[in-house]
């Protein structure tokens, strides 16, 4: 089945940049050019991954995302913005983006990385290393569905971002193994980010926030210092 884009920008030159090279490559392409008609498009016709503005008129591209993911929904969400300072990307991340990308950029680049964020997606599973898709894994309390992509927390179900989700499940097919921020870069984001480590660390914050009783002393997610994070105990 044909990945639904939606491309959100109130600039037409760069909305018809990005949505004739996405075309070519495949994808069946929707357009908004500001953020009201963004949240209504993903509403009425449930794209796969949104390529969202910062700078939108009215509705700015930060609070269209806010509000995705506040009402549950969950397309693959990469922020297409002129801001390029750490603390920009960090907000972006926080607010329940997948990715950010900044202007101007290569759109061979920017349809790698719409790419890289529906194949996790659309397959259903998180990279690794060519375990079986499909599994079930648990530790202790916390249960994670690969084929459905679902998580549990005892009966209590945690909805998660793409990307959340992808990195969950990362860790937990290495249980008890230390990983390194820049071995989950490679291997989860799958390209490289320049030593943006705290792109890892804002999404292992959210997990947290979204899996620990007590975010403060995680039983899960365990932070090794100097290295990484490793997610306690053996997954079965």
């Amino acid at each position: 089945m044909t990945a639904k884009v939606l491309v959100v920008d109130d600039e037409a030159a760069i909305v018809q940049l990005v949505a004739y090279n996405l075309r070519q490559a495949g994808y069946e392409v929707m357009t908004a050019s500001d953020g009201w008609d963004a949240l209504a498009k993903v509403e009425a016709a449930d794209p796969d991954l949104v390529v969202l503005d910062w700078m939108l008129p009215g509705l700015d591209g930060m609070e269209v995302c806010r509000r995705l993911r506040s009402r549950g929904e969950r397309p693959g969400i990469i922020m297409l913005t002129a801001r390029d300072d750490e603390i920009d990307r960090v907000v972006g991340l926080e607010m329940g983006a997948d990715d950010y990308v900044t202007k101007p950029f290569s759109p061979r680049e920017l349809t790698a990385r719409v790419k890289a964020v529906l194949r996790r997606a659309s397959a259903g599973r998180g990279p690794g290393d060519g375990e079986e898709e499909g599994g079930v894994y648990q530790v202790g309390s916390l249960r994670v569905l690969e084929r459905e992509r679902e998580v549990y927390v005892g009966e209590r179900r945690v909805d998660l971002t793409t990307r959340e989700f992808d990195l969950l499940l990362y860790l937990i097919r290495h249980a008890g193994q230390v990983l390194s921020r820049e071995q989950l870069l490679n291997d989860v984001w799958g390209y490289e980010f320049t030593g943006d480590s705290r792109i890892v660390d804002v999404h292992v914050s959210h997990l947290r926030d979204k899996l620990e009783e007590d975010p403060r002393r995680p039983a899960f997610i365990q932070t090794v210092r100097g290295v990484g994070y490793k997610l306690a105990g053996r997954a079965r």
